[in-house]
């Protein structure tokens, strides 16, 4: 009978699980997000963000940062979740120690470099888009340029941000193709593992 530490057990699957744990975090803080500014459009935010969304110019970076946080944050987070299923579950390879630093690398920047990017960029997209606004409706009726003296100050720590995000996945890239490379010894003891549990279990 193998132990929770053998291929049969909890070590299986375990760079997937986190990841997926990872995504359903950035979920929940994209939900409450969502709540958030619908709570804001009905009472506390001026001007509202359906204001700055419409509005475009400026605005647009708040757009912009919404729908890649649902892409990259949530979605490409689990579909990272499903690369390390294939790899661990399906394929049956192991990750060294080498290769689990790079796969804390991707999990730890990929995460931490898109709540950066797409966080500064939804802030400075709403002061942007709002100074942009009439004054009657809470904006303060900039142009286009003083709005860009606004969006200026972000350009250079969004850019970092995106490196880091960008590295991230390198890395988790490099890892995973480093990992199945590796030589079908490991994927060879993963079969012989299940095919044990399972002759065991209908024993």
């Amino acid at each position: 009978m193998m132990g929770r530490s053998g291929f049969a057990g909890d070590d299986n699957n375990v760079w997937a699980k986190r990841f997926m744990m990872a995504a359903i975090i950035q979920g929940t803080i994209l939900a409450g997000l969502t709540i958030f500014l619908l709570l804001s459009q009905i009472s506390f935010l001026k001007p509202e963000i359906s204001r700055v969304i419409a509005g475009g110019g400026a605005g647009t970076w708040f757009t912009f940062g919404y729908v890649l946080y649902i892409v990259i944050g949530v979605i490409g987070v689990a579909v990272s979740a499903l690369f390390y299923h294939y790899l661990e579950n399906i394929m049956g390879k192991r990750m060294q120690r080498g290769t689990k630093v790079l796969a804390w690398v991707h999990l730890v920047l990929m995460n931490v470099g898109t709540v950066a990017t797409m966080g500064m960029l939804m802030y400075a997209g709403y002061l942007g888009g709002a100074a942009m606004l009439p004054e009657s409706v809470g904006g303060k009726g900039f142009n286009a340029g003083q709005a860009h003296e606004i969006l200026a100050p972000f350009v250079e720590p969004i850019s970092a941000a995106v490196f880091v995000t960008v590295l991230g996945v390198v890395a988790g890239g490099a890892g995973f193709l480093l990992t199945y490379r590796t030589s079908s010894s490991s994927s060879e003891s993963f079969s012989r593992g299940k095919t044990g549990k399972g002759a065991t279990e209908a024993a």
